[in-house]
């Protein structure tokens, strides 16, 4: 599109010639299509035709009308150059203004024919170009773009952009793209300090535009996927343009880019350049064309937008009938010979130019290629440059396509060959070859069409004799024969191909050549003849082959008989005669002989003269002015005449005053001689003379006269005129024209009547002189509505004239409408637009403005504003401010009106004071704490919205930048703290306040140092330097400077002993503060582990690497012990245990034998092998006694003498035991070997026993146990069960020996108890208790996370001494689940209950008290989002979804921001509907809202209201008043429904009583003896859920399941001033017979160890239960001063076989256990669990099951409900009835207690079968205690008292000697019990020691409460009770107290409990403890 010639010649040099030399035709700017111009400029337009010589030039319209000159408005030069004037919006014409061109040249070579040219004109158009506001992450890319209204875009483009009015210079990181965009790369903070606006042009107007600014939010980056700000589309280029494909993408980390052309990545070209603004191709080819796509990429995902480009060529011209350019093809590339093997693709191409472009063929040894779609394929298109390429590919060659390839290139213009041999390699043979026929006379050419290679020559012959054998013939190298000249006689006959494929080896093919010989015509003539003649012409053929065929044509066409042209035919012979010629006969005669060899032809032309003659006489006729007119005149003859026209003026009528008439585009003659006037002017009247010639006869002419008649024309009428508003008005128009002439006028296109308006008026008077009509339009007064175009209309009989006339009425003008451009904090900008300037020049404008509670005379103001200004700016503003502004305007007229007053309100500015009162405050070893208050009100600019920390360390090495995090603003007063920091290190802090302007001064920097941490590193360079066998020296060096976090108070030093087997030795630690340490008293020979750890004020720091050292080798300790017995008369036998301490490694042992009676001064020695314990001594005196000792040796030398021991060699020997006896250590599942060797005389024989209680029970033999022809017991894969104490017995006639082997097995540790220590954000702390060790030391521990709802464990390794750990890098506000296991040299032990933990933070929620948009106008919303709360996890993504109220499709945005938001291209006036949802890792918030945009004018709208409004008052009633309603009658049904389950569960408790008492009364039994004091058998105390039972049951317990785990029981007196003691013990066991049998009695469900349990519904309920009960059963047993035993869970039936008694009294607790304190206040919270006679009846069944009821008296205690009103019903026939108040909690509903006597002890030979436990092993004293315990000051009291660990006889040791062992591993509880009798205080205390928990119940008055009563409430309080309540002197009040995890509460507790424990009276009832886990 062009505005000016000058462009259009400049745009391209270019020009296209069709070969100028030859057509002396051309065209210039041949693509030109489209012309498009201002109407205010106009255009000139050059012919894009030309020729040499000079050509005629002519311009025409698209419908074939050559146009003509309208005065003003249109003009054709002489030169070609078609221009348009600019014209009035009035003056426009379609026809001429938006219309097709076309030009045309012409001279001698012919005419061509231009494009078609479209030219408009276009009107100025008001318009406003914008930019919107852009968000991006920092160094990312921003993408401005210039919003150009649709109407004008095709005409106006960006021409520049500037950043705070200063004009972008592209370069750095600012780029403009050649579309008009704006692109920053790797954008900056400072880069959201700016506004960007665009400049636009118009490109025929040549106006300019200036956008709004537009700004730039600038976030911190944050992980999300790439977004495409910018991409390009599908498109059509021409070829050798440039193209830009934009493809810009934002995301973090930054995406790359990759481009792909049709799937592949781009190919290396220089013309391919990858900018930021996307792909630019320069000098576009054809090839470029196809799919382009750019893929963005990140790591968070990837996006990609595809587009095709099509490059075409541009059509230039079109060619007209003229001229037509053609051009022969030619080759211009070929292929060459070449020699292929067979199966070798091979291809051929062919490429040949010409015009047309031609079209190729191709053959194969003369015949058309054979296209074969699996082996052959053609292909063939055309280049750019006009060239066809085509090719022949056959992939799969075989012997049959060798030979002539041959291309032939074909168009209208003639053809071209080339051709080249294809050799295949293969048997050569020559292909069957048709037979020829020549035409006599021309050439001919034989292919000997041989196929195969290699072959050695190809040679002709004829009737034998090898060619060429005259000059005529020629035998190329390819085996091709010509024949030149072919002779018939010479030439015919047969022809023998010879191909030499091996030597004296022919292969031949014949072709016969038929010779034929063409017609000759003998040449003939016309002669010159004219009308009326006759005409005769013979053609004659003088040779060829008969028969031969004439015919005749007539221009081409067969001679019909009807044209009097006759025709006789003969042989060889043809005549044609014509009796008359007329004019028809002329024309070309052709005649046309042809026979089988050819068609020969002769053409004549026939010319018949006529003179010229008049078909139409030139007449007088009427011409009308500015009309087209034609004068006729057509003539006719031949040749055909040529008519002339000449003329001469009115008036004169002489011949000889006639002149031609000159031809232009005005005067044309038409083909048939007629003179045609395009516009008839007053100077073409005359006479005219019509002339016509042709040489033949004389010349002929007619003359004629043309009268012009003048139509109604405007001669005079001003074209513009002003007027002012008020004032008369007078408009003149004068007319001329033929009489009579009649004067119109109108207003626009309304004919003004004086008559309807009275405010005009007309006046006319014809001028008779001048043949003119003078009128006047009056107007009283001008309106501003008359500034419209008047016209004054002239009519006549010929025609109409019209003249136009603007009128402008002028006046003040309007106000100008005002906007505010941009606001800033001290200034702003305003842009105005002058709607009306009331018709006069705007000279000047005025600008007001004040403070908005000011009155308009305190206003300031800017006067005489320059009038080419349309904007300006105000300065020297306050901050936050509201101001009022107005505007005047003055032109030449006067002043307007104030314009419409805006209220705007000025940014806010950076805060002018620093924060105050700043104070530092260390809070850890990483963190201050920052306070400080805000800055002064009248500095702050704004609202404060936040605050930047800066922070920097102080100390040596830091580079002294300062670290910024920023806060949201709460109120004055702040506070921050910075976490993360260096420990113990110098940090200063400043503090910026920043508003939503920017960031203010900062304060003075305030120094503060972090607080002392444990040094982060070990000490390094850790060695010994000395090691001896009892001391060690070990240096290293100081840790690191940088990682010791305070001041280095020391080091310290701990090391523990590695034995053989793997276990550790007691951990020791020396604490100093040198760098060395010695080690003194170490053991011999023995494996070190040493670590060393740097200490500070905080604590020990990390420790080191693990040192191993090993002590030397020394003197070995004498042997353990020593037996000697006699195996002979002179002999015996010694045995011996090896050292206790070894020292090293035993190389031998020395026995010493001497005889004190012998008189031997030296003892004789003997040596050993180390292997064996045993050594015989021979060659003893019989019957003399020996002293025998021993001694052990190593490297170092002999060790200490052994004890000596006598023996006296004998013939007869009794039984003795060689081996020795002791304790055996072995992991579980092991084969063990318990040695037993013997000696005596006879051979003794070998008993193994293990003890059980009192008895010793053979050991049975089986596949697991066997006793090897040695002695030794062998225990194969042994248990926990198989522990205890092994008896070997060696029995001969003489005696016996025993020994006894107390077997320890170790098996995996217990459980841990798991705990949640502290949470943050991102972590969480656990802590724990190991549980037992299982018999050897931990290793470490194994924990194991995963996030709530997932099974994904991750497991983290965590060393044996540590009880803590923080899990980091968590998830905010997510829930997570844990589990701790232990291991140790057996394995891992069972894992801990799972626990579950959330770390701080929730899903985010809208401040209600920010407001959700901050800004709304018209067309935009600015969202607030600073008003969402993160809930202390950071914000990943906010969702927006708005839409008009009343539609259903939502319009989606997602955004990272979390400041400000856009809403843009709304709908004005329009109410919306918002919803927002911001998510975080904790969850999602939501928000929804409605907001409306202000109309056009910037008013607000109405709120919706319904069609139904007057409906609103009772909807709204019903509204309210259903929601009351439902919920009152919910609330009512809620209580009616609770009254009637409180009711319904009264009655069940009724009906369980009453099962009870049937239960019981079935179940009571008379006793014989009456029981002295309260009773004292057997106690079972069974709880479950709202239902206790307690059962006392003197016949013992049976068995129970299948569980074989073992109860310790003890009956150690601890003693505390005299008074006796009792110890209590239990174990906790998995019973699964109670799930078998009878299904669970309670409700399992899930719960959380360590939380609270809640449900995961109702999570945020601090007060939700969840359904979790307790699943273990613990059996207790306390005893008093009884012997102590070990029980077992084996409760075997055991009869009276065995000779057991049982004499005391035994007291049985069960009760529920619960794993944690918060567990069991949960254990009851569902009705399901509720007291119904149906479960106290299933309860019973399983009671019965156990048979632990058949000698039970039953008598109810108690039933009692704890509901909200705490209820209480007690009933029974007991006195000593206890409030069970205390018991109960708010999560159990209902408990019945029920309490059973025992019967008597006479009555107890009525059980036959009694559970009778079996003795195991002991675990009484001090020793046996564990760790833990041992340093409560009770205990060690105790031990004072008492031998801590006394020896014991060997046979007691087996009962009680356990000193080594801890309690057992399958131990889960140990229960502390103490009944009271009589009057004496009661005590009752339960410690889980595995758990650390210990249940304390506290001390009741009531004396009359049995001693079962007693340990029923004490049970019961343990099983429901989780606090504690102090008992007082004299109450009736029961407490109990329970507390866990950590040590130190636990021995403050047992300290307490185990003070006051009191003796119980004789027969004091001890008790077993046994649990069951409930599934």
């Amino acid at each position: 599109k062009y505005s000016h010639s000058r462009e259009l010649l400049n745009d391209s040099e270019h020009v296209v010639r069709e070969d100028v030399a030859s057509t002396r035709l051309y065209f210039v700017n041949a693509s030109l299509q489209r012309v498009t111009f201002s109407s205010s400029v106009g255009v000139s337009l050059p012919c894009p035709a030309g020729g040499a010589p000079h050509a005629v030039l002519r311009w025409y319209l698209a419908a074939g009308d050559d146009i003509y000159d309208v005065p003003h408005i249109r003009h054709v030069h002489a030169n070609g150059t078609l221009q348009l004037y600019p014209f009035s919006p009035s003056a426009y014409n379609s026809i001429i203004h938006d219309n097709e061109y076309f030009c045309t040249a012409e001279n001698q070579a012919g005419k061509i024919r231009s494009p078609s040219i479209h030219i408009k004109a276009v009107f100025r158009e008001p318009y406003t170009v914008r930019v919107a506001d852009q968000r991006s992450m920092r160094g990312n890319v921003a993408v401005f773009k210039c919003l150009i209204p649709s109407a004008v875009q095709e005409y106006v483009s960006v021409v520049s952009w500037e950043k705070d009015t200063v004009s972008i210079v592209p370069g750095n990181r600012f780029f403009l793209t050649s579309f008009g965009a704006l692109y920053i790369s790797e954008v900056q903070k400072e880069d959201a300090l700016s506004t960007y606006r665009c400049i636009t042009k118009h490109k025929y107007s040549g106006e300019t535009r200036q956008s709004n600014g537009a700004r730039l939010s600038v976030m911190d980056p944050t992980e999300s996927t790439p977004s495409l700000l910018d991409s390009f589309q599908s498109g059509e280029v021409q070829v050798g343009h440039i193209v830009e494909l934009p493809c810009i993408a934002s995301g973090y980390p930054n995406p790359t880019i990759r481009w792909l052309k049709d799937g592949r990545p781009l190919p290396a070209d220089s013309r391919w350049t990858r900018r930021t603004s996307g792909l630019t191709i320069s000098d576009l080819r054809l090839e470029d064309s196809g799919n382009y796509i750019c893929e963005v990429t990140n790591s968070f995902g990837s996006k990609e937008v595809t587009g095709h480009l099509n490059v075409q060529f541009m059509i230039f011209f079109s060619m007209q009938h003229t001229v037509t350019i053609y051009g022969t093809p030619r080759i211009v590339t070929s292929f060459s010979e070449r020699v292929v093997l067979p199966g070798e693709p091979f291809s051929l191409m062919c490429a040949a130019k010409g015009a047309p472009p031609p079209t190729i063929t191709w053959t194969l040894d003369d015949e058309p290629v054979a296209r074969d779609l699996s082996r052959v394929r053609t292909s063939q298109y055309t280049l750019s440059d006009g060239s066809t390429v085509s090719h022949v590919n056959i992939s799969s060659p075989q012997i049959r396509d060798g030979g002539v390839y041959r291309c032939a290139a074909r168009n209208s213009a003639g053809s071209a060959e080339y051709q080249a041999r294809i050799n295949v390699r293969g048997p050569p043979r020559i292909r069957p070859m048709k037979n020829i026929t020549a035409v006599a006379g021309r050439n001919s050419f034989i292919n000997c069409r041989v196929i195969g290679y290699p072959y050695y020559s190809i040679n002709w012959y004829k009737e034998g004799l090898l060619l060429p054998d005259n000059h005529r013939q020629v035998v190329y190298e390819n085996g091709t024969l010509k024949l030149s000249d072919v002779q018939k006689v010479l030439d015919e006959g047969a022809y023998v191909c010879s191909v030499l494929i091996q030597p004296q080896l022919f292969i031949t093919q014949t072709v016969y050549i038929t010779v034929k010989v063409p017609p000759l015509i003998q040449p003939f003539d016309f002669p010159p003849t004219s009308i009326g003649k006759l005409m005769y012409i013979a053609c004659v053929v003088s040779s060829g082959d008969m028969p031969i065929r004439i015919t005749w044509r007539k221009d081409g066409q067969e001679i019909v008989p009807s044209s009097g042209i006759t025709i006789d035919t003969k042989e060889f012979m043809s005549s044609l005669q014509i009796s008359k010629v007329s004019l028809k006969h002329n024309g070309n005669y052709t005649c046309i002989a042809s026979n089988d060899a050819a068609t020969v032809s002769t053409e004549r032309q026939l010319t018949v003269t006529v003179p010229p003659r008049f078909v139409v006489q030139p007449n007088n006729q009427d011409g009308i002015y500015g009309k087209a007119g034609i004068l006729n005149c057509s003539v006719d003859g031949y040749p055909p005449p040529k008519v002339m026209w000449k003329h001469a003026r009115a008036g004169i009528g002489n011949p000889q005053q006639y002149h031609p008439v000159p031809l232009t585009g005005r005067i044309q003659i038409m083909n048939n001689g007629s003179l045609l006037i395009r516009h008839v002017l007053e100077e073409d009247r005359g006479f005219y003379l019509c002339q016509a010639s042709n040489g033949v006869g004389s010349d002929i002419s007619k003359s004629m006269v043309l009268t012009v008649k003048i139509p109604a024309m405007i001669t005079s009428h001003p074209n513009t005129t002003m007027a002012k508003k008020g004032h008369l008005k007078e408009l003149n128009c004068t007319a001329r024209g033929e009489w009579p002439i009649i004067i119109r006028w109108e207003r626009g296109d309304t004919v003004i009547d004086p008559d309807r308006n009275p405010r005009y008026s007309i006046i006319t008077s014809p001028n008779e002189k001048t043949d003119e009509v003078l009128s006047t339009l009056k107007l009283k007064p001008a309106e501003r509505e008359d500034s419209v175009f008047f016209s004054c209309h002239a009519i006549n009989s010929y025609g109409e004239g019209r003249g136009l006339i603007q009128l402008t009425v002028q006046e003040p003008p309007d106000p100008p409408e005002l906007e505010v451009r941009e606001v800033k904090d001290r200034s702003m900008n305003l842009r105005w637009t002058q709607r009306f300037d009331g018709n006069s020049v705007i000279t000047c404008y005025d600008i007001e403005y004040k403070n908005k509670t000011d009155s308009w005379e305190l206003k300031h103001a800017t006067r005489n504003i320059s009038p080419t200004n349309n904007q300006a700016n105000i300065v020297d503003l306050h901050p936050a401010s509201v101001y009022s502004i107005r505007m005047y305007s003055y032109n030449a007229i006067g002043k307007s009106e104030a314009s419409k007053e805006l209220t705007i309100s000025t940014e806010e500015a950076q805060p002018d004071g620093p924060p105050m009162e700043v104070i530092l405050q260390p809070v850890t070893s990483q963190s201050i704490r920052v306070t400080w208050k805000a800055p002064r009100k009248e500095l702050q600019n704004g609202v404060i919205r936040g605050y930047q920390i800066g922070y920097r360390e102080n100390g040596p090495g830091s580079n002294g930048q300062y670290s910024i995090v920023e806060m949201k603003a709460t109120g004055d007063s702040e506070v921050y703290t910075l976490d993360n920091l260096k420990k113990f290190a110098q940090y200063g802090v400043v503090v910026q306040a920043f508003n939503r302007a920017g960031t203010g001064p900062s304060s003075s920097e305030i120094n503060a140092t972090t607080l002392e941490d444990v040094p982060s590193q070990p000490p390094q360079n850790i060695r010994a330097i000395s090691v001896t066998s009892d001391e060690a020296v070990i240096t290293w060096a100081e840790p690191p400077r940088m990682t010791l976090h305070g001041v280095l108070k020391g080091y310290r030093v701990v090391f523990w002993t590695v034995f053989p087997d793997g276990e550790w030795g007691e951990m020791q630690n020396i604490t100093t503060t040198k760098e060395q340490v010695e080690l003194r008293g170490l053991e011999k020979f023995t494996n070190y582990s040493i670590q060393i750890l740097a200490y500070t004020q905080a604590g020990d720091g990390v420790r080191s690497k693990v040192l191993y050292i090993q002590t030397r080798e020394d003197y070995p300790g004498p042997p353990a012990g020593i037996k000697t017995v006699p195996s002979s008369a002179s002999s015996v036998v010694v045995s011996w245990l090896p050292p206790h301490k070894p020292n090293g490694i035993i190389r031998k042992y020395t026995i010493y034998c001497s005889s004190p009676g012998s008189g031997q001064p030296l003892p004789s020695e003997y040596e050993a092998n180390p292997e064996l314990l045993f050594y015989r001594i021979t060659h003893l005196n019989h019957r003399q006694q020996y002293l025998i000792w021993a001694a052990a040796v190593t490297t170092a030398g002999r060790g200490n003498f052994s004890d000596k021991v006598t023996v006296e060699p004998a013939a007869k020997a009794p039984a003795k035991i060689l081996s020795f006896g002791g304790t055996v250590t072995t992991p579980w599942m092991k084969e063990v070997r318990l040695p037993c060797s013997s000696v005596g005389e006879p051979t003794p024989t070998i008993k193994w026993t293990k003890d059980s209680e009192d008895t010793a029970i053979p050991v049975s033999l089986d596949g697991q146990r066997l006793i090897l022809s040695n002695g030794t017991l062998v225990l194969r894969s042994v248990k926990a069960e198989d522990c205890g104490y092994y008896t070997c017995t060696a029995t001969n006639t003489l005696g016996f020996d025993t020994i006894i082997v107390n077997l320890l097995v170790q098996v995996p540790p217990d459980q841990p108890r798991l705990t949640v220590s502290t949470t943050s954000t991102s972590s969480i702390t656990l802590a724990w208790i190991p549980g037992d060790n299982g018999g050897s030391s931990i290793r470490g521990f194994v924990l194991q996370y995963s996030v709530d709802n997932t099974e994904e464990w991750k497991d983290v390794f965590i060393s044996s001494s540590e009880r803590s750990f923080k899990l980091d890098n968590l998830r905010c506000g997510t829930w997570y689940k844990v589990k701790l296991a232990a291991k140790n040299s057996v394995g891992a032990g069972r894992i801990s209950e799972i626990i579950e933990a959330k770390t701080h933070g929730r899903e985010p929620q809208f401040n209600k008290d920010q407001p959700v948009f901050t800004h709304i106008n018209s067309s935009h919303a600015r969202l607030n989002l600073q008003g969402w709360a993160s809930g202390g996890c950071p914000i990943s993504a906010v969702t927006l979804e708005f839409r008009p109220k009343g539609t259903w499709a939502w319009q989606n945005v997602r955004t990272n921001a979390t400041t400000d938001v856009f809403l843009a291209e709304l709908r004005e006036a329009t109410w919306y509907e918002l919803k927002m949802k911001a998510c975080n890792s904790a969850g999602c918030g939501n928000q929804s809202s409605q907001f409306a945009t202000l109309d056009y004018d910037g008013s607000t709208i109405p709120p919706i209201k319904s069609p139904l409004e007057k409906n609103d008052d009772v909807k709204k009633l019903f509204s309210i008043g259903c929601p009351v309603i439902l919920v009152t009658l919910g609330v009512a049904l809620l209580f009616i429904i609770r009254k009637k389950r409180k009711e319904k569960r009264l009655k069940r408790l009724r009906d369980a009583k009453s099962l009870a008492e049937m239960l019981i009364s079935k179940n009571n039994r008379s006793f014989d003896t009456p029981v002295k004091g309260p009773p004292q058998g057997p106690r079972l105390h069974i709880d479950i859920p709202r239902v206790q039972l307690l059962i006392e049951d003197k016949e013992g317990i049976k068995q129970i399941g299948e569980d074989k785990a073992t109860i310790p029981v003890t009956d150690t007196e601890f003693n505390q001033t005299g008074n006796p003691q009792s110890f209590c013990t239990g174990v906790s066991v998995h019973h699964p017979a109670l799930i078998q049998n009878t299904g669970p009695l309670i409700d399992m469900s899930d719960i959380r160890p360590g939380t609270n349990p809640v449900s995961r519904k109702s999570i945020k309920s601090a007060h939700s239960i969840r359904n979790r009960y307790s699943s273990q059963w613990t059996l207790t047993k306390c005893q008093a001063s009884t012997p102590a035993r070990t029980l077992t869970s084996d409760w075997r039936t055991v009869g009276s076989q065995h000779g057991i008694t049982v004499t005391e009294s035994d007291s049985y607790s069960a009760s529920l256990s619960q794993d944690t304190d918060k567990g069991r206040n949960s254990m009851v919270s569902t009705e399901s669990a509720s007291s119904t006679y149906e479960e106290l009846a299933r309860a019973y069944e399983h009671a019965k099951l156990e048979e632990h009821l058949q000698h039970a008296k039953f008598e109810i205690t108690e039933c009692f409900i704890s509901d909200s009103s705490s209820d209480q019903m007690t009933t029974g026939t007991n006195d000593n009835a206890d409030s069970m108040t205390s018991m109960s909690t708010p999560s159990e509903p209902g408990i019945c207690r029920f309490t059973a006597s025992p019967p008597k002890p006479q009555d107890y030979d009525r059980g036959k079968n009694v559970a009778v436990p079996i003795p195991h092993r002991a675990k009484s004293d001090y020793c046996n205690l564990p760790l833990y315990m041992k340093s409560d000051p009770f205990f060690r009291k105790q031990s004072e008292h008492h031998d801590p660990c006394p020896v014991v006889p060997p046979r007691e040791a087996s009962i009680r000697g356990l000193a080594q062992r801890a309690y057992h591993t399958q131990g889960r509880h140990v229960t502390m019990d103490s009944a009271k009798h009589g009057g004496s205080s009661s005590i009752s205390s339960s410690s889980t020691l595995p758990q650390r928990t210990l249940t304390m119940p506290g001390s009741s008055s009531s004396v009359a409460q049995s001693a079962a009563a007693a340990a029923a409430t004490a049970a019961a309080a343990a099983a429901s009770s989780s606090g504690a309540t102090g008992g007082t002197p004299g109450g009736a009040s029961s407490s109990s107290s329970k507390m866990g995890g950590s040590r130190d509460s636990l021995l403050e507790s047992s300290s307490s409990g185990l003070g006051r424990l009191q003796k119980q009276r004789d027969g004091g009832a001890g008790a077993y403890s046994k649990s069951y886990t409930l599934v």
